[in-house]
């Protein structure tokens, strides 16, 4: 593990951190999502402290910003590969139906969680629908402003490493 580190730490001396494409997709979820939380501009409805996030799960979330964090991953997924749309993340949002003695099945994640948040993001201008086809697509706007937070999330990552 030590010898992947350190070729990894070879190739990432010198670099600048520019795009979303260039953070570890944890640390720029949760910047992300911190980032939304503060704006404010994000309305949580009143749903939100009960819904089961898909039918193949047994309780709601137990982190109460769960969908500042989601919207955060559905907007770095759309980042990487424009056009996605509800059905797309609900087979991407979906997991493993545990269904008793029978064997387990894989099931699509809540539509109406995913819409919702596609919904709130292209209010916020960060989203927009895609012309041809289905899908959505992040706006110029958007981009420039989850690049700085992926730029701050990263600084943030280097100041923490620094005073360790």
């Amino acid at each position: 593990m030590a010898s992947t580190n350190s070729y990894d730490d070879y190739f990432k001396e010198g670099t600048r951190v520019v795009t979303v494409k260039d953070v570890e997709p944890a640390v720029f979820i949760s910047a992300f999502a911190q980032h939304l939380k503060r704006q404010g501009r994000f309305e949580i409805p009143k749903w939100a402290d009960y819904v089961k996030t898909g039918k193949f799960k047994e309780l709601p979330p137990m982190d109460p910003d769960w969908l500042y964090v989601r919207a955060a991953s559905v907007v770095r997924k759309l980042y990487i590969r424009k056009g996605t749309g509800v059905g797309g993340f609900r087979k991407v949002y979906g997991g493993k139906h545990r269904r008793g003695t029978c064997t387990k099945v894989y099931a699509k994640a809540s539509g109406k969680v995913v819409r919702y948040v596609l919904q709130q993001l292209e209010e916020m201008g960060l989203v927009e629908q895609v012309e041809e086809g289905s899908g959505r697509m992040i706006t110029k706007e958007g981009q420039r402003e989850l690049d700085t937070v992926a730029v701050q999330a990263v600084a943030v990552e280097d100041e923490d490493e620094d005073e360790d």
